[in-house]
């Protein structure tokens, strides 16, 4: 059996064997026969809303004396918790941001974030018992920012639809439509890491995240046997802005980020176990409101057709609508962001002309073909931060780590 130290030593040397998890299932689609002599790491990720973030921010906003402590902060008009100290008069705050924090409902955590990561100016405003304090800061003149995630890559996800009246819910970005006229739902299926590990992601496994060197801290919140998914943690400075973006929901903001996990092929059962299809990889049907099993399919009903939106301007009627709607504000009204789409469908669904096209499957359910009409995870930029970790081992510049402990049980 080969171990880690094994994998290790032939990343140093370039010998090493990496695929990502596309490739090795289009291997497995051709059928192709693959050993575990004949690979080494496989490249896994996801992309997509994960509520459970937050960022740690600590940084100065004035000189010592000028203040005791903070009460309240905010940036860019998103709250922050200060502490965990009252700062003694250094001039000097820490806080805590939620990825579900917002300034209003257009702008949220999320999109403070992905401002951060591209090195924007962010206002703060500092309310102290001896003064109100406003200045502006970037992540360069932050000594630290992390960010860490309670609960993030679930292993298997859902789809929802809703049969009765139309509701607000953090699952949809206009009122979810009823009478189980569309269905939405999550999941990158046979790139996800943890629906392709069977054992090998632990505390300290390394991975990246939203670009950037992160590691996996533990189980998340919620976390079970059948549905698990990690807190990781990870330095904003080397992030990626195109890799996290803010999403308005009908219910407020959220926030998406992108993960990507190396799987080390040491036998059989992982190598089996990387080697899943969409098709073997179930997708229970939800109802919205009563969270009920009502359906089940698989991801092959959800993934095997556009993974992109593409815009044609010649569709356009003009109603001035899309880039009002589009949840992460990538269009303008005239052309689509691609560092911040997300590729979710919803401008698709809610066109009223053709201007936005993308063939996004449909949920079987009780004789009826439902229709997609929003996507919340990105396959597309998901298989892109797969093929970026595939490139880092190849070149030497990102090494695999021995968990010192494996998920738990329950």
């Amino acid at each position: 059996m080969k171990t880690i130290t094994d994998i290790n030593k032939k990343i140093e040397e370039g010998n090493a064997v990496v695929l990502t998890a596309k490739e090795l299932c289009d291997i497995v689609r051709s059928g192709r026969s693959i050993g575990v002599d004949d690979v080494d790491v496989v490249t896994t990720a996801t992309r997509g809303i994960m509520s459970g973030t937050l960022a740690i921010l600590s940084f100065p906003v004035a000189d010592p004396g000028v203040f005791s402590h903070a009460e309240h902060v905010y940036l860019n008009g998103v709250p922050a918790h200060a502490g965990p100290c009252p700062n003694e008069h250094l001039g000097i705050i820490d806080v805590i941001v939620h990825g579900t924090a917002q300034r209003d409902g257009r702008y949220g955590g999320g999109h403070l974030f992905h401002d951060l990561v591209e090195h924007k100016d962010i206002e703060v405003v500092v309310k102290s018992p001896e003064k109100e304090i406003t200045t502006t800061i970037d992540i360069d003149r932050m000594p630290f920012a992390r960010m860490i995630t309670t609960r993030s890559a679930y292993r298997n996800y859902v789809a929802f639809v809703n049969p009765g009246e139309p509701l607000p819910t953090i699952f949809s970005v206009a009122d979810f439509s009823g009478n189980c006229s569309g269905a939405v739902f999550a999941g990158c299926g046979e790139i996800n890491p943890l629906e392709k590990d069977t054992g090998t992601i632990g505390i300290g496994t390394r991975i990246l995240m939203n670009g950037a060197a992160g590691y996996v801290i533990g189980e998340g919140t919620r976390s079970t046997l059948n549905r698990r998914n990690l807190s990781v943690l990870s330095d904003m400075h080397e992030m990626d802005g195109s890799y996290i973006s803010g999403f308005v929901t009908s219910a407020g903001p959220d926030v998406i980020n992108s993960l990507a996990v190396p799987i080390p092929v040491l036998n059989e059962e992982i190598l089996s176990g990387a080697s899943r299809l969409d098709s073997e990889i179930e997708l229970p049907i939800m109802d919205i409101r009563t969270r009920a099993e009502i359906g089940r399919t698989d991801y092959s009903q959800v993934w095997h057709h556009d993974l992109s939106v593409i815009y044609d301007p010649s569709g356009c009627s003009n109603c001035a609508k899309c880039s009002v709607v589009c949840p992460t504000g990538a269009f303008d009204g005239s052309e689509i962001d691609r560092d911040i789409c997300c590729n979710c469908g919803h401008c698709v669904s809610t066109c009223t002309g053709r201007a936005f096209t993308a063939e996004m499957g449909t949920i079987p359910l009780h004789n009826r073909d439902i229709p997609i009409i929003l996507r919340h995870s990105d396959r597309k930029r998901a298989t892109r931060l797969a093929d970026e970790l595939k490139e880092m081992i190849e070149n030497g510049s990102f090494l695999l780590t021995e968990p010192i402990r494996q998920l738990a049980e329950s």
